[in-house]
């Protein structure tokens, strides 16, 4: 291993300004990102934390669903992005099937992340199924992030990607399992596409952070996916997202410029050419 692929954070956002920033009433912002590109331009932004997600599967690989996202993906991306982003708080997501078989082989999963990536901390998916999973990757000086509501590696068990929490058994199941994960040890978890009411009596129950995608205002901090916050991608436009910039249209007119110079010999100029 490189010593520039084990680098970690030398300064800014730490594992213990989570608790600061909600005790202070600061909302944190987070970002997913996989690549190199992207991650030295949010090195230069105020962002607090950064998430190597499995949503990867999604933006960069076009799958369905998160499922086929493997450990070597994830592990892959995951230094990518700390090698260009490397002051920020990284989060890595772990992938479907890598921390449900047993708690040995979660911790051999979650080891190789922190030590090939660089990243501060992992991220699980999933209520009280996981609690000793939890408490064990934190006895082991592992950071956990948690992640319900909308668990996009159950969308088999859910029927889809609908709106969670919305019954009144789904409302307190997930009220308790937030209880139940911070008691486990995490140090902040994701709500994704539940109710604001319901986000923010979780947020109100719990002493951790927590950052909402489809949550409403009630959270402690919001997350966005990088390409849906920039408009990569001009098919996809659900409620929760707000799109900060058009970056479809733009790199397509570019593209297009591109092709039109060629065709009537605008491109290259004299000043592209070498002598």
């Amino acid at each position: 291993m490189s010593s520039s692929t084990n680098t970690t954070a030398a300064r800014g956002f730490t594992v213990n300004d989570f608790r600061k920033y909600k005790a202070s009433a600061t909302p944190i912002s987070m970002i997913t990102c996989y690549d190199h590109a992207f991650a030295k331009i949010i090195e230069k932004s105020p962002i607090d934390t950064v998430l190597v997600g499995d949503s990867l599967g999604n933006v960069i690989a076009g799958y369905s669903s998160t499922l086929p996202v493997t450990l070597d993906q994830i592990i892959y991306h995951t230094e990518i992005v700390r090698r260009g982003a490397p002051s920020k708080f990284l989060i890595a997501d772990m992938p479907f099937m890598s921390y449900h078989v047993s708690i040995e082989d979660t911790m051999r999963n979650a080891g190789r992340v922190m030590k090939e990536t660089g990243a501060q901390a992992v991220k699980l998916e999933g209520g009280r199924d996981f609690s000793k999973t939890i408490e064990s990757l934190v006895k082991a000086s592992i950071p956990v992030m948690g992640h319900l509501g909308l668990t996009p590696q159950s969308v088999h068990r859910f029927g889809g990607y609908g709106v969670q929490g919305r019954e009144a058994h789904e409302h307190r199941r997930i009220l308790e399992d937030a209880k139940i994960l911070e008691e486990s040890g995490v140090f902040t978890m994701v709500l994704e596409k539940i109710p604001e009411s319901l986000a923010r009596e979780v947020s109100e129950s719990i002493s951790v952070p927590t950052i909402g995608i489809g949550a409403g205002r009630g959270c402690d901090g919001q997350v966005l996916v990088l390409n849906d916050m920039l408009g990569m991608d001009e098919s996809f436009n659900p409620k929760f997202v707000k799109k900060y910039a058009n970056l479809f249209e733009i790199s397509l007119k570019a593209i297009e410029e591109f092709h039109r110079e060629i065709r009537e010999r605008n491109f290259p100029e004299e000043k592209h050419a070498y002598s």
